[in-house]
């Protein structure tokens, strides 16, 4: 298990926000942390670290007034550890490829590619024209409704009608290099984290893939490792000690890469 660092962007800040608590409406998120350092200080700790494959999320949508203030945080964080890190939030295939050259090994995309609530495949296909599937990490993050999980987009907002299972994995990994996916209902509370979830995603052995929401503890780190039988790889947020949590950086990093 690896562990991925993140940077959330939001209102021009790197941030950690409870997840369900996003809305575009007034640029609304309910805070958990708001850093007094840019984005460039978190790239260049997690190059310190040699911690490659980390991304960055700008929360902003393009039409707010904040973004420009997001894209300027988020093109800093490239600057400083180019080649380290994705970056994903308002991607598309006009400006894919410009986030690509300006450092970002990755870009990494729900939205985009998801439309009246189902794949579109001619984005899909267009988006691997444009920066080649090895560049492309999709965002399955997803919320639970009834018994099942369904991806949702729009900065988590909006449920589709695609249902979260091998089937959609299996489906989706021909277009993209990795599959990073955050359970929204827990993230960023640090109340432990989906297992259900967690045990589908390690029953699926394909790309590799990120799991994100809800690990507050190492009780919380250890579930989620034996549960996925060390196979995801994990983003913690919100209670990261660099964030303003409990859990101490350089620990979580020893923690996941002891071999089961």
């Amino acid at each position: 298990m690896k562990f991925r660092p993140c940077i959330d962007i939001h209102n021009g800040k790197v941030k950690q926000i409870v997840g369900g608590s996003l809305l575009d409406a007034g640029n609304q998120a309910k805070d958990n942390f708001v850093s007094e350092l840019d984005a460039g200080w978190y790239a260049r700790t997690y190059q310190e670290y040699g911690l490659t494959g980390g991304h960055i999320i700008i929360l902003n949508a393009k039409e707010s007034e904040y973004y420009e203030a997001d894209l300027a945080q988020a093109k800093c964080a490239l600057k400083a550890f180019p080649g380290g890190l994705q970056i994903g939030g308002g991607i598309t295939t006009e400006n894919a490829k410009e986030f690509i050259e300006a450092g970002a090994t990755h870009v990494i995309v729900t939205s985009y590619v998801f439309r009246d609530g189902i794949v579109d495949y001619d984005r899909l296909n267009a988006l691997v024209d444009a920066v080649g599937k090895e560049h492309i990490v999709l965002d399955l993050s997803c919320r639970k409704k009834d018994e099942d999980y369904y991806v949702v987009t729009n900065r988590w907002q909006t449920f589709t009608d695609e249902k979260l299972n091998h089937e959609l994995l299996t489906r989706l990994a021909d277009y993209c290099d990795e599959f990073l996916i955050h359970a929204v209902d827990v993230e960023g509370k640090a109340q432990g984290v989906e297992l259900p979830l967690v045990k589908l995603l390690a029953e699926w052995k394909g790309l590799p893939m990120t799991y994100a929401g809800g690990v507050g503890t190492f009780e919380d780190l250890q579930e989620l490792k034996q549960t996925g039988h060390g196979l995801l790889d994990v983003t913690i947020g919100s209670a990261l000690d660099l964030f303003g949590g409990t859990m101490e950086f350089q620990k979580v990093i020893e923690f996941c890469n002891e071999i089961m």
